[in-house]
């Protein structure tokens, strides 16, 4: 059960990095056409500021699916690396989804738990994994 899990949190992934870089893609054509600014910004950086929060974040995005998939496809745990990047994502996804409750809606909201219970439930089911013992010969006293 754990591997398409991983791989549908990889896929689920993907498709919110490509959604983030449209959304800010968008924000930041408004920002330029519109002439935007906050607080006496230039809109030229505010801008170009939004098109490199949107790259940055979808490939924070995608490194956190390349991990999952990677995870899925080896069913494997991830490294040490790779899990503090799952943990930063689902920290990340829970802090958004409170914020987005009241901004923009149940419905973001709800997806958002949705990618954070996919992300535990990965982490979770590739958790640290019991090594069996080495066999020891039991050690049995002779009689002199």
């Amino acid at each position: 059960m754990r591997r398409p899990v991983a791989i549908v949190t990889a896929l689920v992934l993907f498709g919110e990095a490509v959604g983030i870089v449209l959304i800010n893609a968008v924000l930041a054509t408004v920002a330029e056409n519109q002439s935007m600014s906050l607080a006496g910004l230039d809109p030229d950086a505010m801008s170009a500021g939004t098109w490199v929060m949107g790259g940055v974040s979808g490939l924070l995005l995608v490194l956190c699916g390349l991990t999952a998939l990677v995870a899925g496809i080896r069913d494997r745990a991830p490294g040490r690396v790779g899990r503090i990047v799952l943990i930063g994502c689902a920290v990340v996804h829970g802090v958004l989804g409170a914020v987005t409750v009241g901004l923009v809606g149940w419905a973001a909201f709800a997806f958002m738990m949705v990618v954070l219970a996919l992300l535990v439930f990965t982490l979770l089911s590739y958790g640290p994994e019991t090594r069996p013992q080495a066999q020891r010969p039991e050690l049995t006293p002779t009689a002199p």
